[in-house]
C-alpha cells in the first residue's frame, strides 16, 4: 500500500474548510485534486456545487448536479443542492420539486425541510411553509436560519404575534444572533410599534449583538419617535461597522450626521421596497395616500393618449387608478423585484422594466405620451436631472404628472429629511422644468398622505412638453 497517496477524505475536508472559510482559489485547486481521485463521487460533485453556490457560479453547480442526479436519483443530499442553486437562480417551483424529493428520500434531515418550507414561502403557501419549517426547528432549535424563516412565513400568514414569539424565544436560546434580534426589530417597525423596536435595540446593544443592520433599524425606529439625536447616534454606529455600505451612508446623511447626497443610493431604495412589498399597499392605504386618485382626476376627460410610463411603479396602485381610462398601454419601472412582482400580479401593465429610473430614461426606447413620477421624487433631491431625463422620452404635448413633499418650515430648494425622504420647494421644481424645456400647467398644494395623524404637505403638478 502507498501511504503517500492522497487520502480523498482529507482532501474533501480541506476544500469543506476553505469554502466556509472563503478561500475559494485553493478549494478550487484542493478540489480539482480529489476530482482525478474520485470524479464519479457524489460527495466530490456536492463538494463542486457548494464551491460554485460559494463563488456565485450558479451555471456551474447546476451543471455539476444535473447528470450526478440522473446517474443516482436518490441521494438526498444532491436534491437538497439543486434545490438550493434552483431556488438561488428564482426557479422557485423547480426548486421546490427537488426540495420535497429530497424530504421523501430523507425525512430526517431538517435542512431539506427547511429548504422546502422557505419554498412554499416564496410561492405563497405560508401555512404549508409553517409546518415545515417547524419540524426542520424542533429537530434543530438551535439554528437561527430556522428560527428567522419560520417567523416570517408565521408573519406571512398574518399571525404577527406567533412570529414575535419564535424570534423572542430563539433570541433567548441563541442570545449572540444578531439576525433574530434583526428579524424581531423589523417585525415591531412593521407593527408601528417604535418603542419595542426600540427596547429591542437598546438589548441587542447590551448584548453585544447588534450589527450594522441593528443599529439602522434602532436608528428608524427612534427615528419615527422624533428622538433624532439618538436616531443619529444610532446611524453613526452602523456606519463604523458598514463604512462602504450605501444604505447605511444614507441613513446617516438622513440624521443630518453627514452631507446628504443629492438622491438616494439604488441599494438603499431597492433593499426599503423588497422588505415593505408584502405591506405596502395595506400600508399607504391606512395612512390615506391620496396620489393615485389625484393622477386619476387629472387624466380624466382629457385628451392623453398612452403609451403611459409609471416611475417607480412599485406594486401598481396607479395601475389600478387608470385601468378603465384610454391612456395605455400602461408601462412600469421600479428598482424593488418583489414590488415589480405585486405589479405584474395586476396584469394591468403591457411591460414591466426592473431598473434605476434614470439609467432607464437614458436608455433609448419608445416616447410616451404620459409619464407619471408618483411619489418617487422623494428619493431625490435635485430634480434637474430627473426632469432632463423625462423631457426627451415625452412627446410634443405630452404630460408629466409629479407628486412631492414640501418642508414649510425650510427654503431650501430640497432638503434630505428625518426618515430618508427629500422635500422640495416649490420654486426648485419650477425651475428644473424651466431647464428641462418643460411648461408648469398646473402646480399646487397638495397633502400627500397623513402620517401620525398629520397631513403630509406636497405638491401635484402637471408639466407638458
Amino acid at each position: 500500500m502507498d501511504t503517500h497517496a492522497p487520502d480523498p477524505a482529507a482532501l474533501a475536508g480541506r476544500v469543506r474548510e476553505m469554502i466556509d472559510s472563503g478561500r475559494l482559489n485553493a478549494a478550487q485547486a484542493v478540489l480539482a485534486a480529489l476530482t482525478r481521485l474520485a470524479p464519479a463521487d457524489g460527495g466530490t460533485v456536492a463538494l463542486a456545487a457548494r464551491l460554485g453556490i460559494a463563488a456565485g457560479r450558479l451555471d456551474d453547480a447546476l451543471a455539476a448536479l444535473d447528470p450526478a442526479i440522473a446517474a443516482d436519483p436518490a441521494d438526498a443530499g444532491l436534491r437538497r443542492l439543486r434545490a438550493d442553486v434552483r431556488h438561488r437562480r428564482g426557479e422557485h417551483v423547480a426548486a421546490a420539486i427537488d426540495a420535497a424529493e429530497a424530504v421523501a428520500l430523507d425525512p430526517t434531515d431538517p435542512s431539506g425541510k427547511a429548504i422546502l418550507g422557505v419554498l412554499m414561502h416564496e410561492l405563497g403557501r405560508p401555512l404549508d411553509a409553517i409546518a415545515c419549517l417547524a419540524e426542520a426547528l424542533g429537530a434543530e432549535p438551535g439554528n437561527p436560519a430556522f428560527v428567522e424563516a419560520l417567523a416570517a412565513a408565521q408573519a406571512a400568514a398574518g399571525t404577527l404575534d406567533r412570529a414575535a414569539a419564535t424570534l423572542a424565544t430563539g433570541i433567548a436560546r441563541i442570545p449572540p444572533a444578531p439576525a433574530l434580534r434583526n428579524a424581531a426589530m423589523l417585525l415591531e417597525i412593521r407593527r408601528r410599534d417604535f418603542p419595542a423596536a426600540v427596547r429591542l435595540g437598546e438589548a441587542a446593544r447590551a448584548a453585544g449583538a447588534a450589527d450594522a443592520c441593528g443599529f439602522g433599524l434602532l436608528g428608524h425606529a427612534l427615528s419615527s419617535l422624533a428622538r433624532h439625536d439618538e436616531a443619529s447616534a444610532a446611524y453613526e454606529e452602523a456606519l463604523k461597522l458598514a463604512p462602504e455600505d450605501p444604505y447605511v451612508r444614507h441613513l446617516v446623511a438622513t440624521a443630518g450626521a453627514r452631507p446628504g447626497a443629492d438622491r438616494a443610493p439604488s441599494p438603499y431604495v431597492r433593499a426599503v421596497f423588497d422588505g415593505y412589498a408584502d405591506r405596502f399597499e395595506s400600508h399607504l392605504i391606512a395612512l390615506g395616500y391620496r396620489i393615485p386618485g389625484l393622477v386619476r382626476a387629472a387624466l380624466v376627460g382629457t385628451d392623453a393618449a398612452g403609451p403611459l410610463l409609471d416611475l417607480g411603479c412599485g406594486t401598481g396602485l396607479v395601475g389600478i387608478a387608470l385601468a378603465d381610462l384610454p391612456v395605455g398601454p400602461l408601462h412600469g419601472v421600479d428598482l424593488s423585484p418583489r414590488m415589480l412582482a405585486r405589479a405584474a400580479a395586476k396584469s394591468l401593465y403591457a411591460a414591466l422594466h426592473e431598473a434605476d429610473l434614470l439609467t432607464f430614461l437614458e436608455t433609448p426606447g419608445p416616447d410616451y405620451g404620459v409619464i407619471i413620477a408618483a411619489d418617487v421624487l422623494c428619493y431625490f433631491g435635485d430634480l434637474a436631472p430627473v426632469f432632463a431625463a423625462v423631457a426627451p422620452r415625452l412627446r410634443p404635448g405630452g404630460r408629466f404628472l409629479v407628486s412631492c413633499e414640501t418642508d414649510p418650515a425650510t427654503p431650501a430648494a430640497w432638503a434630505l429629511g428625518p426618515q430618508g425622504r427629500y422635500t422640495h420647494h416649490p420654486d426648485h421644481l419650477r425651475n428644473a422644468a424651466a431647464a428641462a424645456g418643460l411648461g408648469v400647467t398646473t402646480l399646487r398644494p397638495e397633502t400627500q398622505r397623513f402620517q401620525n395623524d398629520a397631513p403630509v404637505p406636497g405638491l401635484f403638478g402637471i408639466l407638458t412638453r
